[in-house]
């Protein structure tokens, strides 16, 4: 296909300003250095291998945002991460952005392509040689091996590294060019990569190309794909002021089966991409999996308890103030898992539910820390200080596994402690299916602040299906994945909705 793509391929879904005042000198010479040795490397919609590369405008417009320069010619953004789905030319136009700047970077610099994996590191990396091989001015001026691109004369060099060769300390990085950095099994090679630009200052960068992909990684916490997609969507959204951070996030949440949705979400769609292939492909791709790599949607697995977008849908503007009446859902642990602590308003009338998770308290398992326990007096003192502030707080259920003495203090204080034990199945398959159908009627009977680690536990949580009825567990004993904020929640919920029906009786733990 040859037709350029539509005006609507920008903006994209989410995008970061850039500030006032910035200057596009490197990011116009980075367009004239594709324009001039740009060249596709393998056969695809686009065009055969070995012909001219031609930027789409999108594109353009993307590198000139990715390059603005400060009033010193530094780059404003150090850490940057662009979203796009399967098939719009990430690869492509990464290895030719990686090659620019390792030619025109400090001398001494070093470049490097990242990725999960050594393999699907030298994909960036294997394309940015062909185009290289294809020029006879390139060739003269670098030197080509295996895992490395050397330009003697100024003595710097582009590498390949990957997550799972081991630790990256010591390196002195100009430009870093991470590949799909959804599928980093931690941030802890995102970390070390982050730090050693410090000697540079603002003259290097750090982009990451990526599709979605899960929201947790292996340590059961937030990926740093779906944490940097959540920082950038506040900077976008004007909630957090962040020159030094730039994200360009394309995606689109509507129906997955209609083609207006795929235009949304793709620009390169019917360019780069065929239209036909998205409609092959939803009809043999679960749509969990269709949303992520087509759509470039997160989305919780297909195990998962809540529809795929439907908590997301009840997300608005929620605040909580000292004169409504409040239920507090209590679920604890003293290690292996977390203790979370989640507010509800009580439901009225015509009224949505109000949720807000207060606080968390979580392992950090990037971490050896065995001994790690979570702090009973601040979590005691957490409890006391919200009920301060609110003094409408008309029940504190809570599970009391592990934790009588607590309740016991608190209800010493006389706060109104009742017993919620959340290991009861007849119990939890009431709260979990009351808990269902209110989101499932959205922001009409529950409203809550789009809170990511809420919104994370929610969806590690899988359905358990007995004889009593579905209701809500681990994915296993063993899984990382925690959902105490969810066990909180619905806690809460449940008890926020019957709590004008009945009369609060403190009960006391011994």
């Amino acid at each position: 296909m040859t037709s350029m793509p539509d005006v609507e391929s920008w903006p994209p879904r989410w995008m970061t300003p850039v500030p006032e005042g910035a200057t596009f000198k490197k990011a116009e010479l980075a367009i004239d250095f594709i324009d001039t040795f740009g060249v596709i490397t393998k056969d695809s919609v686009s065009g055969r291998a070995g012909s001219k590369l031609v930027l789409r405008d999108w594109q353009k417009e993307l590198i000139r945002q990715l390059y603005a320069q400060d009033e010193s010619g530094g780059f404003i953004a150090k850490t940057a991460l662009i979203g796009l789905p399967r098939k719009n030319g990430k690869s492509a136009l990464a290895s030719h952005l990686a090659v620019f700047d390792t030619i025109f970077g400090p001398a001494g610099g070093e470049t490097y392509s990242v990725a999960a994996t050594r393999d699907q590191a030298r994909i960036v990396f294997g394309e940015a040689k062909r185009m290289i091989e294809a020029h006879e001015e390139l060739r003269d001026l670098t030197k080509l091996y295996r895992d490395a691109i050397e330009i003697p004369a100024k003595g710097s060099v582009y590498r390949v590294l990957s997550a799972e060769a081991g630790a990256a300390e010591g390196l002195n990085s100009s430009a870093i060019w991470v590949d799909e950095l959804h599928a980093q099994p931690n941030r802890k090679m995102f970390d070390v990569m982050s730090l050693s630009m410090a000697a540079r200052g603002n003259r290097a960068h750090m982009v990451s190309i990526t599709t979605a992909g899960v929201k947790s990684d292996s340590t059961g916490r937030d990926s740093i794909a779906f944490d940097l997609y959540n920082y950038g969507k506040k900077v976008s959204a004007g909630e957090v002021s962040d020159d030094n951070y730039f994200m360009a996030w394309w995606e689109d949440d509507g129906p997955h089966s209609e083609p207006e949705t795929w235009r949304k979400a793709n620009p390169g769609f019917g360019d780069l991409n065929d239209p036909s292939d998205f409609e092959a492909a939803v009809r043999r791709t679960p749509e969990a999996e269709f949303r992520t790599k087509r759509m470039n949607c997160f989305v919780s697995s297909a195990l998962s308890w809540l529809p795929t977008g439907s908590w997301e849908a009840c997300e608005g503007d929620v605040t909580i103030s000292p004169d409504e009446e409040v239920i507090l859902g209590f679920d604890g642990s003293f290690s292996g898992d977390c203790t979370a602590l989640v507010a509800s308003t009580i439901q009225k009338d015509d009224e949505p539910v109000k949720v807000q998770l207060v606080k968390i308290w979580e392992k950090n398992l990037d971490t050896d820390d065995e001994d790690w326990r979570v702090d009973i007096a601040e979590v005691e003192q957490t409890i006391i200080q919200y009920c301060q502030d609110h003094p409408k707080v008309l029940e504190i259920a809570c599970d009391p596994f592990r934790w009588q003495r607590s309740m016991q203090v608190l209800a010493e204080l006389g706060l109104p402690v009742i017993e919620y034990p959340s290991t009861s199945p007849r119990r939890m398959v009431g709260a979990c299916a009351k808990f269902y159908d209110m989101v499932m009627e959205g922001t009409g009977s529950i409203i809550h602040d789009g809170n990511p680690t809420l919104g994370r536990h929610l969806a590690n949580a899988v359905v358990k299906q007995d004889n009593l009825g579905p209701r809500i567990v681990k994915e296993s004993r063993s899984s990382p994945r925690k959902i105490d904020a969810a066990v909180a929640c619905i806690i809460a919920v449940d008890r926020a909705t019957v709590a004008r029906m009945e009369q609060v009786v403190p009960q006391f733990f011994g």
